[in-house]
């Protein structure tokens, strides 16, 4: 039985006037990488009238800049306003977007959507990824979910119509980035040890990499600073901790890297 009188007042004005706040037809869906215990994961939204995982996305404001609207949505989704951006992909499918099915969703939350509304027409959505300090994330405020869940990349089951699709895509865009865009910064504690950089690189990759090489490679890049102070509590000899060089880390992604992996 549809449930009667619990339409958030958001979503009321999002049905009722969204096509004038919002441009109709298109969108914007990110991609959450988070690194966590060795475990690359991506943060989705619980939808509770679909019982599914939803990627944090949102409608883009009728003179609001593409770019703009995905860094809106993920400080509204996560309270972190440090986050490094990137687009990676369009999507486009005629199936992506299902009246069908969207109108069955909203009813079961008790909310009827007339046939010509520009919720059930057909949106494209930019795609973003973003990498987020996993111990930064303060859940924001959501429109029909009961919170987020940081999910492991290699656990992903009933997610919302292509947001499957969308995650490993961008996986695939990150893993082609490495080779000239550095990573780290957003994604590893202040002060980390190269055998915790090498770690988030060989669970991205889904590869092992040699330890030398990899150690060689990532201080000739310059961007790295080693500490006169190593990590305690080990079984081993304590390694070395570093801190990535603000200004060579911000020079780097704007002129690139070189090599691969």
């Amino acid at each position: 039985m549809a449930k009667k009188n619990i339409i958030p007042p958001n979503l009321k004005q999002i049905l009722d006037k969204g096509d004038k706040l919002y441009q109709p037809g298109i969108s914007v869906d990110c991609v959450i990488f988070g690194f966590h215990e060795n475990v690359l994961k991506i943060l989705l939204l619980q939808v509770k009238y679909v019982n599914k995982l939803a990627l944090p996305g949102g409608f883009i404001l009728r003179d609001e800049p593409i770019e703009q609207a995905a860094y809106r949505v993920l400080q509204e989704r996560t309270g972190v306003n440090n986050i490094f951006l990137q687009q990676f992909n369009v999507f486009g499918n005629p199936e992506r977007s299902d009246a069908t099915v969207h109108q069955a969703a909203y009813l079961e939350y008790g909310v009827k959507i007339p046939k010509d509304n520009w919720l059930l027409q057909r949106f494209i959505t930019v795609g973003y990824y973003a990498l987020i300090d996993f111990t930064e994330v303060k859940y924001g405020d959501v429109i029909f979910e009961e919170g987020c869940e940081w999910i492991d990349i290699n656990k992903l089951e009933n997610l919302m119509m292509d947001h499957e699709a969308i995650i490993l895509n961008a996986l695939e865009a990150l893993r082609t980035q490495l080779a000239y865009l550095p990573i780290g910064r957003n994604l590893l504690p202040k002060k980390f040890t190269m055998p915790e950089l090498q770690k988030l690189y060989e669970t991205i990759l889904a590869q092992k990499l040699d330890r030398r090489n990899f150690q060689r490679k990532m201080l000739g890049f310059g961007i790295l600073n080693r500490l006169n102070e190593t990590k305690k509590g080990g079984a081993h000899k304590a390694p070395f901790l570093y801190t990535f060089h603000d200004k060579k880390y911000q020079k780097a992604l704007k002129e690139g890297l070189y090599g691969s992996w």
